[in-house]
C-alpha cells in the first residue's frame, strides 16, 4: 500500500469504495483545495476496507515520515542547509556537551555543512557560537515536530469510520 500524490474534486471522500466486487477502498488525507473546486491530496488503494487503526497508521505513519523528512532537510545555519540526520543530531550534542562541560576547552570544532556537492567547513570557536549553532538546530526539530502533531490533532478521525 504505497501513498501517492492525486488530484481531483475538492469534496473528495476521505475513505471511498472504489470497486465494490473486488472490495478496493481509497484513503485520502492531506487535502489542500486550489479554490477553482479541485484539490490535490494524498491517496492509498487499498485491498479490503481499513479498519480505523489501518488508517490512522497509515496516515500518521506518512506524517511522522514527512515530519522526519523536514527535520532532515529543512535546517539551515547561516544560509547554508545542515543535514540533520539523528547521527549529525547526535554528533552536534556530543560536541555540545563536551564544549559546556570542559567549558570551552574542547573548541574548535569543525562540522561538514551543506550537500556533499557543495560542502561547507564550519569551524565553531567558541562555546557562544557553537550553542547559537545548537540551539538553532533543536528548534527546528522541536518546531517540525509541533506541526507534525498539529496536523494529526487536526485530523477528524471520524470522517473515516463510515463509508
Amino acid at each position: 500500500m504505497k501513498a501517492r500524490k492525486a488530484r481531483g474534486n475538492a469534496n473528495v471522500k476521505p475513505l471511498e469504495c472504489v470497486s465494490p466486487v473486488k472490495d478496493k477502498w481509497r484513503v485520502r488525507w492531506d487535502v489542500e483545495p486550489d479554490g477553482e473546486g479541485n484539490a490535490s491530496y494524498m491517496e492509498a488503494e487499498l485491498e479490503h476496507k481499513p479498519t480505523a487503526n489501518k488508517v490512522r497508521a497509515l496516515i500518521c505513519g506518512w506524517i511522522n515520515d514527512q515530519t522526519t523528512e523536514k527535520i532532515r532537510s529543512g535546517f539551515e545555519y547561516d544560509g547554508v542547509p545542515v543535514w540533520l540526520s539523528m547521527e549529525n543530531q547526535t554528533n552536534y550534542k556530543a560536541a555540545h556537551d563536551l564544549a559546556v562541560q570542559t567549558g570551552g576547552a574542547s573548541l574548535p570544532v569543525t562540522f561538514k555543512l551543506g550537500a556533499d556537492e557543495k560542502p561547507v567547513y564550519k569551524k565553531f570557536e567558541s562555546l557562544e557560537e557553537l550553542t547559537d549553532f545548537y540551539t538553532k538546530a533543536l528548534r527546528h526539530v522541536q518546531e517540525c515536530l509541533e506541526e507534525g502533531w498539529r496536523k494529526k490533532d487536526a485530523i477528524d478521525w471520524s470522517l473515516y469510520e463510515a463509508g
